[in-house]
């Protein structure tokens, strides 16, 4: 098995007919996008395709995605009536999705509910953060606990309540504390893989044809030494 192969390998977290959920790294992209650089999308469905001998075409769906500097988990659907129900639980946030992000130790409340509004900026692929409500903007809420806090930085982790486009980059930021990493809000220094301290942890579902509770948790990435305290 070629070492791409078995890198896909290490990354999935859970499998079976209907959905695959992968731990993703920083860097690699859910799907294809403008930059034509190879996609998780496409390994996954080339792996599947060598592993299991299949012809044809591997039926793949993407259910949500999360930034190209974020790690962490994310759903694929095997199956089209899987894809359908996914995206519909996504849209009905029966979908439970707990984020960690590293930042910068400043003195905030150990526990807040932030509720702000986004508006995504299509030409420099950014979220504009309004206090209130403001035209075409997004109502974000999300909630955070500091649950670690280290020499410099401080551990957060963060329950979404909305799914917008770099919420929780966007709301922090406002918050007066960006993510570990993140230029393009706020952050003083950019890590040396080009990504940022914001990992999809855990992710809590009835499973879309069985009906069982799923609960699916993501190691941190180990090549960050801050993660690794994170964890450790």
């Amino acid at each position: 098995m070629s070492s791409k192969n078995e890198n896909i390998s290490s990354q999935i977290l859970y499998e079976d007919n209907h959905l695959l959920v992968i731990n993703k790294k920083v860097g690699q992209l859910v799907q294809g996008d403008k930059t034509g650089d190879e996609s998780l999308l496409d390994s996954i469905k080339n792996f599947i395709k060598n592993r299991d001998n299949k012809p044809g075409n591997v039926f793949l769906g993407l259910v949500h995605r999360i930034d190209r500097p974020t790690s962490g988990l994310v759903i694929y659907a095997k199956t089209s009536k899987a894809l359908t129900r996914l995206t519909q639980m996504v849209k009905n946030r029966e979908i439970k999705k707990t984020y960690w992000a590293v930042v910068a130790k400043e003195m905030i409340p150990q526990s807040q509910r932030l509720v702000h509004y986004l508006k995504k900026n299509e030409k420099t692929n950014k979220a504009t953060v309004f206090t209130k409500p403001t035209d075409g903007a997004k109502e974000a809420i999300l909630t955070y606990n500091i649950i670690k806090t280290l020499d410099n930085y401080l551990l957060l982790e963060i329950d979404l309540e909305t799914g917008r486009h770099h919420q929780i980059r966007a709301q922090l930021s406002k918050n007066g504390t960006s993510i570990k990493g993140d230029l393009k809000y706020g952050s003083p220094r950019s890590n040396p893989d080009g990504g940022i301290n914001l990992h999809a942890r855990k992710l809590e579902f009835m499973h879309p044809v069985t009906k069982e509770n799923i609960e699916i948790t993501a190691p941190v990435p180990q090549n960050d030494a801050v993660w690794r305290a994170c964890e450790g």
